[in-house]
């Protein structure tokens, strides 16, 4: 493996939020936990329609089967562990991994028939080669280095295996970027304090946009993952903003 180029944070540091970068991922994690329990209804919304019909169909476009063994990074309630196991009718073999406890309580209490790891994705605890094939469900911005992460999942993908790694990436025209800012950073923030009556709620939704508005461009991931030695790493677009990033082991 090449040795690993300094750190790439997914985004800068969102000092509405926390004060430091020492700061975030703490903020992240707590975040997470308190919200935990609205998590899946949250998320229906911003996703624009991208229910378990859209991961499941992503996840055997970029070759999941039966028999294969998935790592979920960030796994959060579970939804595309489920996803992944609805399409071989149980018999995949899943591991959903997330630092947040409060997320993975929820999933436990969920229809999930995976094991849960608490575990952040720039620190793995599993052995080289152990998984034919690694997801990321629109959380790769919540990752505290994109080279230390994509160093991780390349360690731990068998030869020949898949990542994928599924984001929302705001479009390029002013007006459409416009549109969903004021869907994502605004509307969806006001639904979700509503819904719930949680300040964090309202809080987590905004952090979501902003966290999506100030990504590093698709070119700094995919070269991110090159520098990682992921091979072959390209970038598809569904539905004008779902970007799906591939590449092999």
């Amino acid at each position: 493996m090449p040795d690993r180029a300094g750190p790439l944070a997914p985004h800068p540091d969102l000092t509405d939020y926390y004060a430091r970068s020492e700061e975030r991922p703490k903020f992240v994690r707590d975040i997470f936990d308190n919200c935990a329990p609205w998590y899946e209804w949250m998320i229906a919304a911003p996703s624009l329609g991208s229910g378990s019909w859209y991961r499941a169909d992503a996840l055997r476009r970029h070759g999941w089967r039966e028999g294969l063994r998935l790592l979920d990074l960030a796994t959060g309630t579970g939804v595309v562990g489920r996803a992944a196991l609805a399409t071989t009718h149980g018999q995949g073999r899943v591991i959903g991994v997330d630092p947040s406890l409060g997320m993975l309580l929820e999933a436990r209490q969920g229809p999930l028939r995976a094991r849960l790891v608490q575990a952040t994705g720039t620190r793995l605890p599993f052995a080289d080669g152990s998984f034919d094939m690694i997801s990321v469900g629109f959380a790769m911005r919540h990752f505290g280095d994109l080279n230390l992460a994509f160093g991780e999942m390349r360690r731990v993908l068998a030869p020949e295996g898949t990542l994928l790694v599924l984001e929302i990436t705001p479009p390029r025209s002013r007006i459409a970027r416009a549109l969903l800012g004021a869907y994502m950073g605004r509307l969806v923030p006001l639904m979700a304090r509503l819904r719930t009556g949680s300040a964090e709620a309202e809080k987590l939704m905004r952090y979501y946009w902003d966290t999506t508005i100030q990504c590093v461009p698709p070119e700094t991931i995919l070269a991110a993952m090159r520098d990682a030695g992921l091979t072959a790493p390209r970038r598809d677009v569904q539905l004008v903003v779902f970007s799906e990033y591939n590449a092999r082991a």
